[in-house]
């Protein structure tokens, strides 16, 4: 097995990971609020980087105590971006499904490029061709036949703008300092601004945390420590334009997972939106996919829907 397949495997796997915690953060909001359940799950997160840290930190930047303190700086900024797209995130699931959760949050993967217009960074038709077919695709999975948005659905749309400034921001400080250790700072920082919400506006009781471990816990270490560790391992031998497609499949397994675990059902018109979602994902990512892989991925959630 080459370098490069064994990345596109881990970047899938990956996926995989978040794909299904969308179905954990469903699940985690059945015991505690939107603040407390992040709180706790960035928390986690940010201590999970730790060991990550000490493996893979040694010979990368920031070992001294400027380069330190800009992890600090960049950290609270990434941080705090991170926290709105997250609320947005996880309020949102209170009022849509996981599925539709999952294609939204996704479209990132399209809003990226169109961002970085403004920032000067060139584009090319396939972004405006993936971002069209989205569109459409979007109308179909989350507007109704009065022309409106469910208000689950329109948060997870904000907070996907949120998550691909995030993105961009993260790639610029990524360049300054020890990646490892900016994405344990802005987990740190995300988590700490949750636990003074949640303070605030929310009940936390020690007997729901327990009831809610398993979500959190796969919140917290699989989609945050176990997953991140996984892309930075695996991005090192990938093509960018074979990571963003895999990286895509994370809505797919979001709507498997809403639908094995959740028994969530999407209609026709849902699926359908889906499917143009993602193809639209993948166009914008260029020439370098494969229909057939398209095709495969959107007839099995078809048939998914089918056979319940």
């Amino acid at each position: 097995m080459t370098k490069e397949l064994r990345s596109s495997l881990l970047l899938l796997v990956t996926a995989m990971i978040w794909g299904f915690a969308f179905v954990a953060q469903r699940v985690g909001m059945d015991y505690l609020e939107a603040f407390s359940y992040n709180a706790i799950r960035f928390a986690l997160g940010s201590i999970s980087l730790i060991p990550v840290i000490k493996y893979f930190g040694s010979s990368d930047k920031g070992e001294n105590s400027k380069d330190n303190k800009q992890v600090i700086k960049y950290g609270i900024i990434a941080g705090s971006i991170l926290f709105i797209a997250a609320t947005l995130q996880q309020i949102g699931l209170i009022y849509t499904t996981a599925a539709k959760a999952g294609f939204i949050t996704t479209l990132y993967i399209v809003l990226v490029p169109i961002i970085g217009l403004f920032l000067k960074q060139k584009t090319n038709i396939h972004i405006w061709l993936g971002a069209i077919i989205a569109t459409i695709g979007l109308y179909f999975l989350s507007i109704d036949e009065n022309l409106t948005i469910q208000f689950g659905d329109l948060l997870q749309l904000i907070g996907a703008v949120f998550w691909a400034i995030h993105i961009i921001v993260i790639g610029h400080f990524t360049r300054r300092v020890n990646s490892l250790k900016l994405s344990a700072m802005q987990f740190a920082t995300c988590s700490v601004l949750s636990f003074i919400v949640a303070f605030i506006w929310e009940d936390i009781q020690l007997t729901n945390i327990l009831k809610a471990a398993v979500p959190i816990l796969y919140g917290g270490i699989m989609s945050v420590g176990i997953a991140y560790s996984l892309q930075a391992v695996a991005q090192r031998h990938a093509k960018a334009s074979h990571a963003a497609i895999a990286m895509s499949m994370e809505s797919v397994f979001a709507a498997i997972g809403g639908r094995l675990i959740l028994g969530e059902r999407l209609p026709a018109r849902g699926i359908l939106g889906c499917g143009l979602m993602f193809l639209g994902m993948l166009i914008s990512q260029g020439e370098n996919f494969n229909f057939k892989s398209i095709r495969a991925s959107l007839s099995s959630t078809a048939n998914l829907e089918e056979r319940s």
